[in-house]
C-alpha cells in the first residue's frame, strides 16, 4: 500500500511560563506566518488553569481558535488538546461548530481525558470519574453534529426534540482525534473516533504504539486505514547538533512536562543542523507518522523559517512509512 503524504502543522504559544503572559497578537502574527509558509495545520493546547507555585497563564483555546479561524484562510485548526470532561458537551457542541463556521470547515478535534486533579476540583468535575465522562461528552457532541434531532436522557442531560443548528461545516462532522498512551483510550479511538494525537514520542515508541492500535482496531472490526495520526515534536533548528540540544531541552525544561505513565519523553526532540532535522524527522516518517505537528524553541519565527525552508525540503518525496 502506497505511503500518504506527509502533513507539517506548527503548535501555538497560548500559554506561557509565568510571569510572561501569552500575547494574542504574536499568536495571530505566528499563524500568519506559518500560513504564509505552506504549512497545513496550527494547533493551541488547552487548560483552564494549570500550576500552582509554578503556574502557566493560559488563553483558553477555543476562543483562540475562533480568532485564528477569522485570521487565517487556509491553516486546519487543531485542539491539542481539548479536555474534554470540563466541559458541558452541548455547550461544547454548539462553540466548536460554530467555530467549523467560522474557519470555513477547518477545525480538527483533539480531546483527551485529562490529568491535572486541581484542575477538575476547581471545575467541579469529578477526576476519578474522567474516563466515563470522557466517553459520554464525545457521545453527545457527536450526536449534536450528526443528528437531526437529539432524544432521550443520561447523567442529568435530557433532550426532548434538542435541535442544534448550524451544523459543523464538515460532513458528517469535524475529525475526532484522541490524545493518549494507554490500551483503554487506543479501544476508545476505535470505538469513537478518527485517529490518535501523540505528543513527544520517539520512532521507536510511536512505530509500537501505532501497531498496537492497529491490531486492536483489527480485533474491534475497524479497518485500521481508516485511523489517522498526528504527533506533536519540539523542534530546535541551529548551527550544531550540541547547541540545538541546549536550547530545545531548556525550552521543554520551562514549559512542558512528560507524563511518568507515558513513553513522553524530552529525547524525541528533533534538533541539530538542518540536515540532522530531516534525518531524525525521517525515522517518524518510516515509523508511520503522517502529521507531525512542530512545537519550534522558544516559538521563535526565526524557527518557522528554518524548518519551512531548511529542513521540509529535504523531506520532499517522503510518504508515511516509505523512505524518499
Amino acid at each position: 500500500m502506497a505511503g500518504r503524504e506527509v502533513q507539517y502543522g506548527v503548535a501555538l504559544e497560548n500559554f506561557t511560563p509565568h510571569p510572561a503572559e501569552p500575547s494574542i497578537d504574536g499568536i495571530m502574527e505566528y499563524a500568519a506566518r506559518a500560513e504564509a509558509l505552506g504549512f497545513h495545520s496550527a494547533w493551541v493546547w488547552d487548560h483552564i488553569l494549570l500550576g500552582t507555585r509554578r503556574p502557566f497563564p493560559f488563553l483558553e483555546a477555543l476562543s483562540t481558535l475562533a480568532a485564528l479561524a477569522v485570521r487565517t484562510s487556509r491553516l486546519r485548526l487543531g485542539t491539542g488538546v481539548c479536555v474534554l470532561p470540563l466541559r458541558n458537551p452541548v455547550v461544547l457542541a454548539k462553540v466548536l461548530a460554530s467555530v467549523d463556521h467560522l474557519s470555513k470547515g477547518r477545525l480538527i478535534l483533539g480531546v483527551a481525558a485529562g490529568w491535572y486533579t486541581r484542575e477538575f476540583e476547581a471545575c467541579g468535575v469529578p477526576f476519578t470519574e474522567r474516563g466515563k465522562i470522557f466517553v459520554r461528552n464525545l457521545d453527545i457532541v457527536k450526536r449534536f453534529w450528526t443528528e437531526p434531532q437529539v432524544e432521550g436522557a443520561v447523567d442529568g442531560y435530557t433532550f426532548n426534540g434538542a435541535v442544534m443548528l448550524p451544523r459543523p461545516v464538515q460532513r458528517p462532522r469535524p475529525p475526532i482525534l484522541l490524545g493518549g498512551y494507554v490500551d483503554t483510550v487506543f479501544k476508545r479511538i476505535v470505538r469513537h473516533g478518527d485517529g490518535w494525537l501523540t505528543y513527544f514520542y520517539t520512532p521507536d515508541s510511536f512505530r509500537k504504539a501505532w501497531a498496537r492500535l492497529h491490531h486492536l482496531a483489527r480485533e474491534g472490526g475497524r479497518d485500521p486505514a481508516e485511523l489517522r495520526n498526528v504527533s506533536q515534536l519540539p523542534i530546535c533548528v541551529a548551527r550544531t547538533f550540541e547547541e540545538a540540544d541546549r536550547g530545545i531541552r531548556e525550552f521543554i525544561g520551562r514549559y512542558f512536562d512528560v507524563a511518568p505513565w507515558s513513553e513522553s519523553t524530552p529525547d524525541s526532540a528533533i534538533r541539530g543542523t538542518p540536515d540532522q532535522c530531516a534525518e531524525q524527522l525521517a525515522r517518524h516518517i518510516q515509523a508511520g507518522v503522517e502529521h507531525i505537528v512542530f512545537v519550534p524553541a522558544d516559538y521563535r519565527t526565526s524557527q518557522l523559517d528554518l524548518i519551512a525552508q531548511e529542513v521540509i525540503p529535504r523531506l520532499r518525496g517522503m510518504t508515511t512509512g516509505v523512505t524518499a
